[in-house]
């Protein structure tokens, strides 16, 4: 085995560790996808037309990478930095066969279904990214006639689906996993407050079931708006109830939970009484100073490998990474790895679904079936406005429930 490569389990296990000092996929299964409609077997390599515009990297397994190089707003911000960090994964993995077709998709569907066209015209094997919901379902039509899978970052779990595969961070893995600790805690009737956004439907859809998987019971739930009143009264309407729950989910994020903490304490919430729970939207320096929700637990990545990743893109860069660029980093040394050691399997279905997983720099993941993905996920809890690690991420995310 090379030096730079190390494996996390024994070979039986299967994991790929994805890492700055190379990766490995030990023992892999092979066998077919079966996946309708998408190759079993990758195209050969070195196939496609010239690259029409730039690359990353001099491997023969092409590799389309499609961003929002230069939308409007953030996006823009968001994609180079996700093309930063693709460049990054190259760099520190030794020896890639890879070559990244980079492709703008000017943060508009239209531009995502034209990039993915251009990137299978010039041989892409694999499409990864691209980063908005409306992109991503717009490149899976491309992909998908054309029988190759997409590995994209967004996190509305809405437009994952076979071969469609999303490396993101989705809201339902973190409310799966601070319920289960809570309720591991003794917590067994749960209330929640949570926003009138998408965001806020999805997450009390998660909570709904995830309450009721583990045989505990909803309370009560209020929504707020995004002003101080609505919030207030939300407040008022929810507080009574509390008498009755032992822990209270409110997945606010740094521009509301200020004020939403402030309006709990005046209504008379006390976190020590009724244990503050949240998601991935509390890992902010902001939410952690909240007085009224000192004390709580919420599920996010493991701090130490965002942290570490975020060091040497500094050194690189020159500047900092935005929280998403480690998928681009993830998923492109994933590319590496399996173009490495699985042949022309490389890219099937059974390979991208190894239910072992791979082991990023966000932690332990695997892909399902159905293009969603499951994360090992810390618990960490807001301690005299820090941020601490209370329950550690796993290495291994055990068998498959579904």
């Amino acid at each position: 085995m090379s030096r730079h490569l190390k494996l996390l389990v024994p070979p039986s296990r299967r994991l790929i560790l994805l890492s700055g000092v190379g990766a490995v996929l030990s023992a892999c299964t092979g066998g077919t996808g079966g996946l309708p409609g998408f190759d079993s077997t990758a195209t050969p390599q070195g196939g496609g037309a010239q690259p029409s515009g730039p690359t990353i990297g001099t491997g023969s397994v092409k590799v389309g990478l499609i961003l929002p190089l230069t939308a409007e707003g953030s996006g823009a911000t968001v994609g180079n930095s996700l093309k930063n960090a693709a460049e990054m994964a190259l760099a520190e993995f030794p020896g890639a066969d890879l070559t990244l077709l980079v492709k703008d998709d000017r943060g508009t569907p239209d531009g995502a279904q034209a990039a993915a066209q251009e990137a299978l015209r010039e041989g892409a094997e694999l499409i990864i990214g691209p980063l908005f919901a409306p992109s991503v379902q717009a490149v899976g039509q491309v992909a998908r006639g054309a029988g190759k899978p997409v590995m994209a970052f967004s996190s509305d779990s809405n437009v994952a689906s076979r071969g469609i595969y999303l490396l993101s961070f989705p809201p339902e893995n973190d409310v799966n996993r601070v319920i289960a600790y809570a309720s591991a805690q003794g917590r067994k009737s749960f209330a929640a407050l949570v926003p009138e956004t998408a965001y806020g439907k999805v997450v009390e859809g998660a909570f709904q079931q995830a309450v009721a998987n583990r045989g505990a019971r909803v309370v009560v739930i209020e929504r707020f708006g995004s002003d101080q009143n609505s919030m207030r009264a939300a407040a008022t309407r929810l507080v009574p109830a509390l008498q009755q729950a032992d822990a209270l989910f409110v997945p606010a994020d740094a521009a509301a939970m200020p004020t939403l903490g402030l309006v709990l304490q005046q209504a008379g919430y006390d976190p020590a009484k009724v244990k503050p729970l949240g998601t991935g939207v509390w890992n902010d320096a902001n939410v952690a100073r909240v007085p009224a929700i000192q004390g709580g637990w919420f599920a996010s990545p493991d701090t130490a490998g965002f942290n570490a990743f975020s060091g040497r893109y500094q050194k690189r860069f020159n500047s900092a990474p935005t929280r998403t660029a480690t998928l681009s980093y993830d998923a492109v040394s994933l590319a590496a790895a399996l173009a490495r050691t699985q042949g022309s399997q490389r890219f099937s279905e059974t390979v991208l679904t190894n239910a072992s997983g791979f082991a990023g720099a966000d932690g332990v993941f695997r892909f399902r079936p159905d293009g969603l993905n499951e994360r090992g996920l810390a618990v960490l809890e807001l301690r005299n406005g820090q941020i601490v690690t209370v329950n550690a991420a796993p290495r291994d995310l055990g068998p498959r429930t579904n």
